[in-house]
């Protein structure tokens, strides 16, 4: 689903007053969901989560985390729904397995580590036991409670925020705020924006701690980029977030086209795509999220010319984040042991 405009607009439109009978069903709905007792998991679980729907850079947060665990000697395994795969799991993603398995973010997270698809969260914090993993990081489930977490990180695009403030229909949060606050420990602010410094003094106030960070696109592939005009698309939470960061590191972007989050491309798109690269001399380039979903899709073309833009996220205050990690980690393995 491709999120409505009028969700990012700072103050309500007519379009949101209309939907909000029903908003205020779906919110009373996802806060009580939300109140749900979890399953305690067998190890320590870090939930990396968004107050919205759409992207705001939950899975290289993600990425980021494991990285931090793994050099303080964690193993840790990535459990994810799987979000656009058929797959119910609990399984353990392997080479094997396409986006129209598995969903894009799980091929992602495997090139990384040990990444475990699952619709049944606790099931799959099982497989992560089996695994050899020694601790979870969920990529995504802020609202889900079946796992009880040991560390919320609410995920934020420093741009959009939470847009207008209003649950779905009306606006984009997945549960109404008042719900949200008390489940999360800290806020990632990725990127800047008025709307993120708006959120900081709102976490502030509810005691939480804030970081910001940003996301820097690999330099290797931006020289190769550099001495080209580009046509970029994705089909990411917001499209136009990606555009913006091919033009202000210096890339001639010629042609854009934009797609719904997670959008599964047809046969006629990419030869279309091809077509409009090809007779305007374009060079191709997309996202890692839209390369998995399209690398080994059965019936697309092949696109040798396609590359993708890796980006990846770059804390501020980076140790004080990984203390917050580690202490959660350590308090949870100590209440453990006292039981």
């Amino acid at each position: 689903m491709r999120a409505p405009d009028f969700w990012w607009r700072a103050k309500p439109s007519l379009l949101s007053a209309l939907l909000l009978p029903t908003s205020l069903v779906y919110g009373a709905i996802a806060a009580g969901r939300m109140r749900r007792c979890g399953e305690i998991a067998a190890l320590p679980v870090i939930c990396i989560g968004n107050f919205t729907a759409g992207g705001a850079g939950k899975t290289p947060t993600a990425i980021a985390v494991a990285e931090i665990l793994a050099a303080s000697g964690e193993l840790p395994a990535f459990l994810s729904r799987g979000y656009g795969g058929r797959e119910a799991g609990p399984l353990q993603v392997e080479p094997r397995h396409t986006s129209q398995d598995v969903g894009d973010e799980p091929r992602l997270l495997a090139r990384i580590g040990t990444t475990i698809v699952s619709r049944d969260r606790p099931a799959g914090a099982c497989l992560a036991v089996e695994s050899g993993a020694t601790a979870i990081v969920m990529d995504d489930g802020l609202q889900n409670p079946s796992l009880v977490k040991d560390c919320t990180i609410a995920v934020i695009d420093g741009a959009a925020g939470i847009g207008n403030g209003l649950a779905i229909p009306s606006g984009p949060l997945r549960a109404p705020m008042g719900a949200q606050w008390p489940a999360v420990d800290a806020v990632l602010i990725i990127g800047e924006g008025t709307a993120g410094e708006s959120i900081t003094l709102d976490a502030k106030r509810h005691g939480k701690r804030v970081f910001a960070g940003r996301l820097v696109p690999d330099e290797a592939c931006l020289v190769s980029l550099r001495d080209t005009r580009v046509l970029a698309f994705a089909g990411i939470g917001r499209p136009e977030k990606f555009f913006e960061t091919l033009r202000t590191s210096g890339i001639v972007v010629e042609e854009t086209r934009s797609f719904a989050d997670h959008h599964a491309y047809t046969a006629a798109e990419i030869t279309t795509l091809m077509q409009l690269a090809e007779s305007r001399g374009l060079t191709p380039v997309t996202t890692e999220k839209d390369m998995a979903r399209l690398s080994g899709a059965a019936g697309l073309p092949t696109w040798p010319a396609l590359s993708a833009l890796p980006v990846r996220l770059r804390i501020d205050e980076e140790a004080a984040f990984r203390n917050l990690l580690l202490r959660r980690i350590a308090e949870r393995r100590t209440r453990s042991a006292s039981t």
